[in-house]
């Protein structure tokens, strides 16, 4: 069985080993905290056991409710922000070729108003449904879209616009839930105990990544055998050992954690691990910063900083091992940009150089590297990825002292804004 690897050979030299012992043990109790539901935010833990838990009856109704979306139109709209889409854009993302026609794209995601009227121009002449990601469904973001959208729908489609949109939302109660009972349109739950960044392996991750024609059960697959490998039982684990790694780190002042990737496909990995980790640490003070680059790319940007700039930075890369070299550089008669040395080798190659050169050149220069190498890029792989990353966030945040799932400095820039904006009672 194929599974994701932790390389710990260019950070430990950083780091003291006695306190790495002892933040090793640390993590292990915490990620008891997580499956007891002991440690604070227990209210939100669902996710921990959700990948050996949900039923096949449940991934069913999912991709039923996909297909039939599918059949009536050629896009399908995802309305939600944050961990609402981020987990399926970047599962889609990742998987999808390059330029192939977008099955899936988004709104709600900003307030930015000619992104909203260039969509609504561009659904015009689609056949598109609607998916509504929100508890709630009073969100700012995507609850200003989804009135938008919604009506475009109706005036396209008349009555049957219902059959084209889909609410993911809270099971028992809100706005948005009675507002889908009333119209008619298809329902599934977001769990109670399941916030938005923790929320990939729910309907609100799964639906439009069933859509794109992925599949859904290799995902899951892949965080189930994740989910049992990162079980406190297996002490040690990797998301202990990457959780233990960065709290020794930014216990000797590294408080920047860049995550880089050599694929250009992870990008919105990236975005989704980077909600993942501020969100969930950046409390009371305390916390990593989560910041993410490109590399090659942003080497020529950001590799002078990471190179000789300020030393409270370390860099976790996502390295994907497995690239089969399918563009050779061929050789020149003229070697007009000097490039016939590297005449035979495949562009993979000259990646994987390009990423040992970089790594040792980094490490050499003070920055410690942890490597989480990737066998390939498929549902099963992206499946483990995710849940390594939240149960590492989720003992992380504990080993940090804050509770990891819950967000209540985001309520402060939307007090003013509502008050602003005039909403009753701000």
């Amino acid at each position: 069985m194929e599974m994701i690897k932790l390389n710990q050979d260019f950070v430990k030299d950083s780091l003291n080993v006695h306190e790495l012992e002892s933040l090793m043990d640390s993590a292990s109790e915490m990620n008891q905290m997580l499956e007891k539901k002991t440690g604070k935010g227990a209210d939100f833990l669902g996710w921990v056991d959700q990948p050996t838990r949900m039923e096949e009856k449940e991934l069913t109704q999912i991709q039923d409710i996909a297909d039939r979306l599918r059949q009536k139109s050629d896009v399908l709209v995802v309305i939600g922000i944050g961990g609402s889409y981020l987990g399926s854009k970047a599962t889609i993302e990742a998987l999808s070729p390059f330029f192939a026609h977008k099955k899936v794209i988004y709104a709600g995601i900003n307030l930015n108003e000619k992104y909203l009227v260039q969509l609504l121009n561009y659904l015009k002449n689609k056949e598109f449904a609607l998916c509504m990601i929100s508890k709630s469904g009073t969100t700012l973001e995507p609850a200003v879209a989804f009135r938008q959208l919604r009506e475009l729908a109706y005036r396209k489609y008349g009555d049957r616009a219902k059959e084209r949109i889909l609410a993911i939302t809270n099971p028992r109660k809100g706005n948005l839930l009675e507002l889908s009972k009333k119209e008619g349109y298809h329902l599934l739950s977001i769990p109670d105990d399941i916030g938005g960044r923790y929320s990939i392996f729910s309907p609100a991750g799964l639906l439009p990544i069933a859509y794109a024609g992925i599949d859904i059960r290799q995902l899951m697959d892949g965080a189930r055998v994740m989910q049992i490998h990162t079980s406190s039982q297996n002490k040690g684990n990797l998301s202990e050992q990457y959780a233990a790694l960065r709290n020794a780190l930014y216990r000797q002042n590294f408080a920047v954690e860049i995550l880089t990737t050599y694929s250009a496909q992870l990008e919105y990995v990236q975005r989704w691990w980077q909600q993942l980790f501020g969100e969930s640490e950046g409390k009371e003070n305390k916390g990593i910063f989560p910041a993410v680059a490109q590399f090659t790319t942003d080497l020529h940007s950001l590799g002078q900083y990471i190179q000789q700039g300020k030393r409270n930075l370390f860099e976790t890369v996502i390295f994907d091992t497995y690239q089969p070299g399918e563009v050779t550089v061929q050789k020149e008669a003229e070697d007009f940009d000097g490039l016939n040395y590297l005449a035979g080798k495949s562009l993979a190659e000259i990646n994987h150089k390009a990423f040992e050169g970089t790594l040792k050149a980094h490490v050499s220069g003070g920055v410690p590297n942890i490597v989480i190498e990737l066998p390939k890029i498929n549902e099963f792989i992206l499946g483990q990825l995710f849940y390594f990353f939240m149960r590492s966030c989720g003992i992380s945040g504990y080993l940090l002292g804050v509770n990891p799932f819950d967000q209540p400095g985001v309520e402060f820039y939307k007090q003013n804004m509502f008050k602003l904006l005039g909403r009753p009672g701000y």
